[in-house]
């Protein structure tokens, strides 16, 4: 008796066709599974094992409340408003010029609206389009790991190369400038930093930031500042990169409307500082995008003109974080209160005096996860590291304390061995 075999399947005609930069002929072949994937996966194998044990989610990187009910309001008019209909392009004047009384509030940076700032459909397309302004093949980013890769990822898509820049405890997690090789620099066209830091929620100091503006005009490259948590700054003012001697001469700043005024999901942030470097990323955007709606950039000027949505919202994420730190370090953690960012970056345990090992932070993660309930991101780039969110969902002060005694018990009874 003939068994039936399974029919051949052929690739489509295209598999060829597919670019380099996103894996050639073999696109969609890889095994390797994102971290990201691997943590949706234990939180559905934990919830499967133990379906009456609530997940305590650590691992969200993202504002757990809606946008304020004034923006929504504004937005709510303006949605009916005729002259919205169409198309942004390169933005509307009345966000230009609410970001720069912004800047000039807050940082007493003096920009020209017209000029100096361009609306950015969120963050993430701006580091996307910054390096089709400057890296052409064989060209260099200098990025700081761990971070967000978006600007490095197409820094590799235009043929150039990323050089990695570790941010280490020893060098209190700014990086060290002084290891690039000369060969480097001779080749590197911008630098990306961000700061507060994500994920080790560090801040820069005015001398860090005051060598980065020599350093760039010494070895000529510039400078992306991601300024995306800056106003979840807790120790002291915030700061921006502008505001530091000479740096408008070399880099511009990128800033999101998400952590500062809950307005994830909106999309919307924008490019400040050079005029030249400015008037590229428009160049590029206007290639590449037609404008966020203008209703909601109308909305999102309503909000840069309130200090008092981010002034709640930085409230509320700074008393989170005293009490996580406080119950991280009741249960053995290695942590302290972060400079700014509403993540927590703590070393990962070793392992359990039951007899767990955990070679790396990933393998921590999952135990977590799956025996604890417990969810949080792993981050093995520049040693192996933890990260806490404290943008859970709780409705009430009280809701969180319930939430904190949980954990509490939860990681006491685990052991953990560092």
């Amino acid at each position: 008796m003939s068994s039936a075999t399974e029919p051949e399947v052929k690739d489509p005609y295209f598999q060829s066709l597919f670019a380099d930069r996103i894996g050639g002929a073999n696109y969609g072949k890889s095994t390797e599974i994102y971290k990201f994937e691997k943590i949706k996966r234990a939180k559905r194998n934990a919830l499967a094992a133990h379906p009456d044990r609530q997940l305590l989610d650590f691992g969200i990187g993202e504002n757990d409340a809606m946008a304020d009910e004034a923006v929504r309001q504004v937005m709510a008019t303006e949605i009916n408003q005729p002259e919205n209909r169409g198309y942004a392009d390169n933005g509307v004047i009345e966000y230009k010029q609410a970001a720069a009384r912004f800047m000039k509030r807050h940082f007493d940076v003096d920009l020209d609206p017209a000029t100096q700032i361009n609306h950015c459909i969120g963050s993430k397309p701006a580091y996307a389009m910054l390096p089709a302004c400057f890296i052409n093949p064989g060209d260099v980013t200098l990025m700081t790991v761990p971070g967000y890769p978006v600007a490095g990822t197409h820094t590799r898509y235009y043929g150039g190369d990323v050089f990695r820049l570790p941010l280490l405890k020893e060098n209190n997690f700014l990086p060290d400038l002084d290891s690039v090789p000369d060969d480097i620099y001779r080749r590197a066209k911008l630098l990306v930093l961000n700061y507060p830091n994500s994920p080790t929620g560090r801040l820069a100091t005015p001398e860090f930031f005051e060598k980065v503006v020599a350093l760039a005009k010494e070895k000529e490259f510039v400078v992306v500042h991601d300024a995306a948590h800056i106003l979840l700054t807790f120790d002291g003012k915030p700061t921006s990169f502008l505001e530091t001697p000479g740096a408008m001469d070399v880099g511009v700043e990128v800033h999101s409307m998400s952590k500062g005024y809950d307005m994830i999901g909106w999309r919307m942030g924008f490019v400040a500082g050079h005029p030249q470097i400015v008037s590229a990323f428009a160049d590029v955007k206007d290639n590449s995008d037609s404008g966020q709606f203008i209703a909601t950039q109308k909305a999102a000027a309503a909000a840069l003109d309130d200090d008092s949505i981010p002034a709640r919202i930085k409230a509320k994420y700074q008393r989170r974080m005293e009490k996580l730190v406080a119950v991280l370090k009741d249960c053995g953690f290695d942590c302290e209160m972060p400079g700014g960012t509403y993540f927590l970056y703590t070393p990962a345990p070793k392992g359990t005096e039951s007899g767990e090992t955990f070679d790396k932070a990933e393998d921590a993660t999952r135990f977590l996860i799956e025996q604890l309930g417990v969810v949080t991101v792993p981050w093995d780039d520049a040693g192996s590291y933890l990260r806490f969110s404290v943008t859970y969902v709780a409705d009430s002060e009280a809701d969180e304390d319930a939430l904190m005694a949980e954990t509490k018990r939860r990681l006491s009874e685990a052991k953990f061995t560092r």
